[in-house]
């Protein structure tokens, strides 16, 4: 097992909207935001910033070397990184280590928001956009085709590629005895960047990745890649890691195990 759980938390990218709107310097990073909003809402019914204009603040990961025994819970960069620093590094260690990329809708929020900002921040991607011309092991199997588990989002799987059947994260991992989102959601995180609470938003991330990577460990079992001794083990090598954690991590730990059905 070679895994990377990952989520991403993100705000309007403000910049761009001052570009497509034609707003003036003299509006505030909030002002621009809230015309983003107006605008979308005009245009879809919702206020939700559309992937090419979602700036990335956060990545968290869940990385599982099961052949290495190794298994870490991280966020990408610093509190003060720029984001194509957050980018590139992200990209740099699928270029390393080329693990499977596991998310929760995936494929229709995270990764499109990241190959517009690698886009606009000139970050290469070699590895991530192999489709075998170069290596032929991707040919059938690559991150960016929807059918295939180099990249497995896990809602599409589970809704079997109907988005009619798609079911929210926090939904899922509770139905799972997990924490699920613990006071927190994504619609919150444009409120804590503006008072400048980066840490609270990548403490966040890193228990959305927790959830999303322990949920794959279910879907493993169910396929029948780990049986019941292999999915406690390394349900177990999860909570060893957590146990001596920061704090947030202690939290999600006594959540799971107030919550656990395992």
């Amino acid at each position: 097992m070679n895994v990377l759980a990952f989520d991403i938390e993100t705000v309007p990218d403000v910049d761009g909207g001052r570009k497509l709107l034609s707003l003036g310097a003299e509006l505030s990073d909030s002002d621009v935001a809230e015309a983003m909003f107006a605008k979308r809402r005009e245009k879809t019914g919702n206020d939700f910033i559309a992937t090419h204009l979602q700036r990335v603040v956060a990545i968290s990961a869940v990385y599982r070397n099961s052949h290495k025994d190794q298994f870490s819970v991280w966020t990408i960069g610093k509190e003060d990184s720029s984001e194509s620093d957050i980018v590139q590094n992200f990209f740099d260690g699928i270029d390393k280590h080329t693990p499977t990329l596991v998310t929760w809708n995936g494929s229709g929020f995270d990764l499109p928001v990241l190959h517009y900002r690698a886009l606009i921040h000139g970050v290469q991607a070699s590895r991530y956009w192999e489709l075998g011309e170069d290596d032929t092991n991707f040919r059938w199997n690559n991150y960016i085709g929807r059918f295939h588990l180099r990249h497995t989002d896990l809602m599409d799987v589970l809704a079997g590629y109907n988005n009619r059947a798609f079911a929210p994260l926090d939904e899922i991992a509770v139905l799972l005895g997990l924490p699920g989102k613990m006071g927190m959601s994504g619609a919150h995180v444009w409120s804590q960047y503006k008072a400048g609470e980066i840490k609270a938003i990548r403490d966040y991330c890193e228990t959305d990745a927790l959830n999303t990577y322990l949920v794959y460990l279910h879907w493993q079992a169910m396929r029948g890649q780990l049986d019941a001794a292999g999915l406690k083990a390394e349900q177990e090598v999860v909570r060893s890691a957590l146990r001596d954690g920061e704090p947030h991590l202690k939290a999600f730990l006594e959540a799971w195990e107030n919550g656990s059905v395992d």
